[in-house]
């Protein structure tokens, strides 16, 4: 019996089994479903379905550099204790390295990268088999050039920040500044390189939010427009100060600008370089976690 790609996709989403897997079982069982969903089961690959469900929200962010290549890839579990553990990790350091020489154009992409024989996703599904939790591989950046990597507290957050000009991978001076501005954007957070990458519908929405402000404040409400144009503009310059790395007070010396430290630096080491590109992944940034109520489950047993 011939099967088709949504078939594939069918028992991946009835199993939680990888690609790979489902086609080898509906080619073993001739295309049959039901066959296919036991065959996994009797290979103890099924078994997923369940965890699958659960989630992914601790893990590890892995950020590398090798030959002026950079990496940043969140891989996601649902415990610390797994995450923490020295397999995962090194499950982790091994996708980061395939990103760097296979160059995948996404996380689909990146599953169907093959090494030593078999395929990433065969790589996560055999650590589950070991550990029995959920594993993903959330995203992943990569850059090429004069990068600068930076882990913080063992893989809770991962930097990747990029400089143009003449910046020097091999001085060591350069690198300090390169550290010294990942871990500002590991600090801080900001959501913007500069003032140009900030989209003009957030900005919009940004002085839509404070005219909002002023005109339900009774000292400004009876202000005219143009009076609360001028100070819209300027709550805006405090918003590029607070959300855009170059723009930001460098949090080793609060006289400076992130954007004037690296310029003036970079003069005292007689070049010129500058940020081009960050990226700064959080692990489980933005994922729902599940709330345990452990007194509620204690209850419920009793009763």
């Amino acid at each position: 019996m011939a099967f088709t790609a949504k078939d594939v996709q069918a028992l991946r989403e009835k199993t939680g089994c990888g690609m790979m897997d489902c086609k080898k079982a509906l080619t073993e069982c001739d295309g049959n479903m039901d066959a296919a969903i036991d065959f996994l089961r009797e290979k103890g690959l099924a078994s997923q379905a369940k965890k699958a469900g659960r989630i992914a929200a601790e893990g590890t962010v892995c950020a590398i550099v090798e030959d002026n290549i950079g990496v940043a890839v969140e891989l996601n579990a649902e415990t610390d204790f797994v995450a923490n553990g020295e397999e995962f990790k090194a499950l982790a350091l091994k996708v980061a390295k395939i990103i760097a020489d296979q160059n995948p154009a996404d996380v689909d992409a990146l599953i169907k990268c093959t090494e030593g024989g078999q395929t990433v996703e065969e790589m996560v599904q055999e650590l589950f088999l070991k550990i029995r939790e959920n594993i993903k591989i959330r995203r992943f950046a990569r850059f090429e050039g004069n990068v600068v990597s930076y882990v913080h507290a063992g893989g809770k957050i991962g930097v990747l920040v990029k400089f143009d000009g003449d910046f020097d991978m091999n001085n060591a001076e350069c690198i300090t500044v390169g550290k010294n501005v990942a871990m500002q954007i590991a600090a801080m957070n900001p959501a913007y390189l500069d003032e140009a990458s900030v989209p003009a519908e957030v900005l919009d929405k940004e002085k839509e939010i404070l005219i909002a402000q002023m005109k339900e404040d009774p000292k400004m409400a009876n202000k005219p427009d143009a009076v609360l144009a001028k100070i819209v503009e300027g709550k805006v310059g405090k918003y590029y100060k607070e959300n855009c790395l170059v723009e930001q007070q460098y949090v080793i010396d609060n006289n400076l600008t992130v954007g004037k430290y690296v310029e003036t630096t970079a003069k005292q080491l007689g070049k010129a370089f500058s940020i081009s590109e960050y990226v700064r992944f959080e692990k489980g940034e933005g994922i729902e976690k599940r709330v345990d109520d452990f007194a509620a489950e204690v209850a419920s047993m009793v009763k």
